[in-house]
């Protein structure tokens, strides 16, 4: 059964209070004060009209003062507020609705005139709180979804990244670290054209989400090279260099059969180019300067910084120092100068993470022990 509607009534007038209610009473359960300050109160009481009708020509606060301060109060600014007043001037029923009322009655008012347009604005009300409601759910089922997926991302990019890394024993929590590095890097980007200015912070998330499987074209490399306990030969290296294009096609195939997106696009830029060097240098397609991608040559900085802090079993890590000033040698050679202008202002907080990681490291190793 349908809950009857409340309808606050508010004028000085005891007579006006009692036709009013006369009207009304058979249908609705009526709230009658007789100044605006009880009405502010009683608008704002734990069960609410439904509808206010309202006087102008009272003591202060008068009719359009309420009105104002009702509609400025998010508590109560939704509910609708009909005018009913001896005021009948186009002027005066003008100003009131500027101010928020859904309607204007003047006095003397015919009974049925009243109770047809009580009846149309709370039938209205009651259409757009059903409507605020389905939104509600509409917007709370696809903020579940929205979740579902980022978690169903998340879970894939992990499982991928992991997959690689258990290749090798030896990185550690490499691609973490990596994505880390990433982030901070694209969280201090300059603004200036081709840089901050070109990524918005949807782009910046997705690069670094797609960060950790900048080697996972590292699956495809036979144990023989990518385990060899030194250095490897010319033709060794010439298959290593195949992971950047192994995943740069697994990618690729898989956009074509499923469609791309923002995330797959960025993940195949840095799988296939962080290798590339700002000189040309670089591999696999030998690409110079803003030719290689961005997110490309961001992923360089921080995958060459993590290389040289690691531990391998052809050399020892080197010291943080020394891998910041061989990022810096390398600037306008190896990458990108303005990139490595970053990476030098945010050094110390990469050594922060370094640290953090390699004690994690040690504590995974005696776990394992």
């Amino acid at each position: 059964m349908e809950q009857v509607k409340t309808i606050l009534v508010v004028d000085d007038s005891p007579s006006t209070l009692a036709v009013i209610d006369e009207i009304l009473n058979p249908h609705y359960r009526i709230k009658a004060v007789k100044d605006g300050t009880k009405a502010l109160a009683l608008a704002q009481d734990t069960d609410p009209p439904d509808l206010i009708l309202l006087d102008i020509l009272m003591p202060e606060p008068d009719g359009y003062q309420v009105c104002t301060m009702l509609k400025e109060n998010p508590a109560t600014r939704d509910i609708p507020v009909i005018f009913v007043t001896a005021k009948d001037e186009i002027e005066d029923e003008a100003h009131g609705l500027s101010l928020g009322a859904v309607d204007y009655i003047v006095k003397p008012f015919a009974p049925l005139i009243v109770l047809a347009r009580v009846r149309t604005h709370l039938e209205l009300r009651s259409a757009k709180l059903a409507l605020k409601r389905e939104n509600e759910e509409l917007e709370r089922r696809v903020k579940i979804r929205t979740q579902e997926l980022t978690t169903t991302q998340d879970v894939t990019i992990t499982s991928m990244a992991t997959l690689a890394e258990a290749r090798d024993k030896e990185t550690g929590n490499h691609i973490w670290r990596t994505q880390n590095f990433v982030r901070l890097i694209t969280e201090n980007l300059p603004h200036i054209a081709g840089y901050g200015t070109s990524l918005t912070p949807a782009d910046k998330e997705q690069i670094q989400k797609s960060a950790p499987l900048h080697d996972i074209g590292k699956v495809g490399i036979p144990d023989s090279i990518l385990l060899k306990p030194g250095p490897l030969t010319p033709e060794e290296f010439n298959i290593m260099k195949t992971h950047t294009t192994i995943g740069y096609e697994a990618i690729a195939r898989s956009e074509q059969m499923l469609g791309t997106t923002n995330f797959l696009r960025y993940a195949r830029e840095i799988i296939h180019t962080h290798h590339e060097k700002w000189d040309g240098s670089g591999y696999p397609l030998g690409l110079s300067g803003e030719a290689i991608p961005l997110s490309g040559r961001i992923m360089a900085i921080a995958d060459v910084y993590d290389a040289l802090i690691s531990k391998r079993v052809y050399k020892e890590p080197f010291p943080h120092t020394v891998a910041v000033q061989t990022i810096l040698q390398g600037s306008g050679s190896h990458f990108d100068p303005v990139l490595v202008q970053v990476f030098e202002k945010l050094s110390d907080r990469f050594r922060v993470i370094a640290s953090t990681s390699m004690d994690l490291d040690i504590e995974q190793q005696a776990l394992r022990c």
